[in-house]
């Protein structure tokens, strides 16, 4: 049974200043919406990454997304994340992310949530930063001041969606440069080139992309799973040959008869096809 979402209220991830805040501005101050689903809430959640270059946040990639898996229960978390066009780079976007999984995780009682099906999700360079999350989170740590600093920031589950991963020969050199710099060491390349960096603790993701991409080449997903098979890390990997970049969910009106419907791509039901198979959706 799918049901209609409602957008609730925006939340601060911290209640003082970030860690490297600039300034007190909006561009300083990363937060969450909340998307809860109107009717019934399967438990499950998905933290969401916009896409945009580390420069920008599609919302398309965004509260798009979140309507979506709102109908199917699923509540969803929109990240705002600081970029690059605020005067940030790495590790900014990482500690935001990292910070927004705990907050659903410190506050899953609250929201009616299961602390361990928090999944995180993100397009382009939102992939980017989601994929450095489910390679580089950290697990508990019980010495932190913060209580929910104290929390892991493991997602359960990561959806990359046509992702940078990559900061090597197959990168975009736009969000590479957003996000480290002009001349970025080959160290904190290769740190932050998640093909390089997946572990057996890695979580299960999903990784779709287009064969015709001309923004973010398809090797970044391939060379994605190519690693997370050889870790032993469950994925689910789907290429399509016909598509641009940024495509989101490419929603189309459609007739059926006298009635006219919405759908989308179909990586948008392969994704609930597999959310299912993950308990994430009923």
């Amino acid at each position: 049974m799918m049901s209609l979402c409602v957008q609730a209220e925006v939340i601060r991830l911290w209640e003082g200043d970030a860690p490297g805040a600039q300034g007190a501005e909006d561009k300083d101050i990363p937060t969450l919406t909340v998307f809860k689903p109107e009717g019934k809430a399967t438990g499950s959640s998905v933290v969401i990454c916009p896409g945009g270059s580390y420069w920008g946040l599609a919302d398309h990639e965004g509260a798009g997304y979140a309507r979506f898996l709102n109908q199917y229960g699923v509540t969803a978390f929109v990240l705002k994340y600081r970029l690059a066009s605020g005067g940030y780079h790495h590790p900014s976007m990482i500690s935001d992310a990292a910070r927004a999984v705990r907050v659903v995780r410190f506050n899953a009682e609250k929201w009616g949530l299961d602390p361990n099906r928090i999944a995180i999700m993100g397009s382009s360079a939102g992939g980017h930063l989601a994929s450095s999350l489910v390679t580089h989170f950290e697990k508990e740590v019980p010495t932190a001041l913060d209580p929910i600093d104290r929390l892991s920031s493991r997602p359960d589950l990561g959806i990359l969606c046509y992702p940078v991963v990559t900061l090597g020969e197959f990168t975009h050199q736009g969000t590479k440069e957003n996000l480290l710099g002009k001349e970025p060491s080959e160290g904190m390349i290769n740190y932050m080139s998640g093909e390089k960096m997946v572990s057996k603790d890695t979580p299960p993701c999903f990784i779709w992309h287009t064969w015709e991409d001309g923004a973010v080449p398809v090797e970044n997903s391939l060379q994605f799973a190519a690693a997370l098979r050889k870790a032993g890390v469950p994925f689910d990997l789907h290429i399509f040959e016909k598509g641009g970049h940024g495509m989101g969910l490419a929603e189309k009106k459609v007739k059926e008869g006298d009635t006219e419907k919405t759908v989308v791509h179909p990586w948008g039901n392969d994704l609930i096809y597999w959310l299912k198979a993950r308990k994430f959706v009923d």
